[in-house]
């Protein structure tokens, strides 16, 4: 055991107690090794881990350099329909499906893919995700589509503090609950509680488990 799976373990149990005292029964944790090296991605395997989070599709596929993985790689940064032939052979759950033209992609690519439809949290540029009022519609596309609809993602605000995240947090577990569907990403290192507290059924969770993050650069994003 190297001294990164001690530091992974030590720290999973330590976000684990957090959601544990927020409430949560049931959530799973979601590794988010972006700019980190692969063997944080092992780490998190062995500390028990069953699936880490990517954000860059080039910096995935170079990480991962072709190599079949024990473990499930959901990608959760902005995804470009350009990209999905590259990822499809490594990515496993498609967490930020947003746009009717990225349905008809991945039904392309990736027949029956397993997808979470992401809701854009209010008032927010630049997180990506389809507006709250247009997910029943896209949610039906993707199923008719023949995609595998496992649930919705949302990311919460930057400013504010964790309690702004709670509106667009209860509004994601409503809708959630009102289309039936199962799974909710939502939640992340500073915000997690609320998130629990609010529905979620997973949480992606980077620096508290790895630290800061090393820089990376824009050319394998």
């Amino acid at each position: 055991m190297t001294e990164l799976d001690l530091q992974v373990a030590e720290r999973l149990a330590h976000v684990r107690d957090r959601i544990a005292r927020a409430g949560g029964l049931g959530v799973s944790i979601l590794p988010v090794t972006k700019t980190f090296g692969i063997e944080a991605c092992w780490a998190a395997h062995r500390a028990g881990c069953g699936a880490v989070g990517e954000n860059y599709s080039q910096e995935l596929v170079t990480k991962l350099g072709g190599q079949l993985l024990p473990f499930g790689v959901h990608f959760i940064g902005q995804l470009q329909t350009n990209k999905v032939r590259a990822l499809a052979p490594v990515v496993t759950v498609y967490e930020t499906v947003d746009r009717l033209s990225l349905v008809t992609e991945l039904a392309k690519r990736v027949p029956g893919a397993a997808v979470l439809i992401q809701v854009a949290p209010e008032s927010q540029e630049g997180k990506g995700g389809c507006p709250i009022v247009e997910v029943p519609a896209l949610v039906e596309a993707a199923q008719a589509a023949a995609l595998e609809v496992r649930g919705l993602m949302t990311v919460g605000p930057t400013l504010g503090g964790p309690e702004a995240a709670r509106p667009g947090f209860r509004a994601a577990r409503s809708l959630l609950d009102r289309l039936g569907l199962s799974m909710l990403s939502m939640g992340m290192t500073d915000d997690l509680e609320v998130a629990v507290q609010e529905g979620s059924t997973q949480v992606r969770v980077g620096s508290a488990l790895f630290g800061e993050r090393p820089r990376l650069s824009t050319l394998v994003r």
